[in-house]
């Protein structure tokens, strides 16, 4: 069964609403949700692939309900509370408190060099790109097939393409495989390859004409069509 985030060509949904001059956070709360967020990830409490899962996990109903910032939220309580620094008692007991006082002020801890680290990581971006010796396994013009078994585990294959054959048009660099990562099963990276898709391969008789899909792909979602 396809998780609640992976809606990529279904009906029914409504609009994209767009809005105009759209604020980085609409509230302070917001705000604090992305630094704390962007705090565990630089104390190395979880990974970026585990905290895509996580939001993942949120059931349909309540992640569709979610805004976008409570599903960091859900997230980011999900992987503490795996990590061992938290339990959930005492998110409840620290929800109940703050909720009949919430004047009380929450405790600071300065730290200079992991502050400094921290925003030349959100400001220049950490990336997933790493080294590989292994020879890639496609080349350019090569006809492939994504991976078409259901995904219960977190993927970057997004379901629409899932089952369908295309076209090798780029090579890509070595990324972090995400399976593995949000297992912590290690890094174990991959070559990528961006793949053409035909629209009506993908979406059938009804696709646009000359809209094709362009997706980027790990070596192991692939075999050779």
């Amino acid at each position: 069964m396809a998780r609640a985030h992976d809606i990529g060509g279904l009906k029914g949904l409504g609009r994209v609403e767009m809005e105009q001059d759209e604020p980085v956070f609409h509230s302070e709360w917001e705000r604090r949700v992305f630094g704390i967020t962007m705090a565990t990830l630089g104390k190395g409490l979880f990974n970026i692939e585990q905290f895509r899962s996580g939001v993942e996990e949120i059931p349909i109903v309540p992640y569709l309900e979610s805004s976008y910032y409570e599903r960091w939220i859900a997230t980011l309580e999900r992987n503490l509370i795996r990590a061992g620094v938290v339990s959930e008692d005492e998110i409840d007991a620290r929800t109940t408190e703050l909720s009949h006082r919430p004047e009380t002020e929450v405790g600071r801890r300065e730290e200079p060099e992991f502050c400094e680290m921290l925003l030349g990581a959100i400001h220049g971006g950490m990336s997933p790109e790493r080294e590989l010796d292994a020879p890639k396994g496609f080349e350019i013009g090569d006809r492939v097939v994504a991976s078409g078994t259901e995904v219960l585990t977190h993927t970057r294959l997004p379901r629409y393409v899932r089952g369908k054959t295309g076209v090798v048009v780029r090579l890509d660099k070595a990324f972090v495989f995400p399976e593995s990562n949000a297992a912590g099963d290690g890094e174990n990276p991959e070559w990528c390859y961006c793949v053409r898709f035909e629209a009506e391969d993908v979406w059938g008789p009804n696709a646009e004409n000359a809209a094709p899909v362009y997706v980027d792909v790990w070596e192991s979602y692939l075999v050779a069509a």
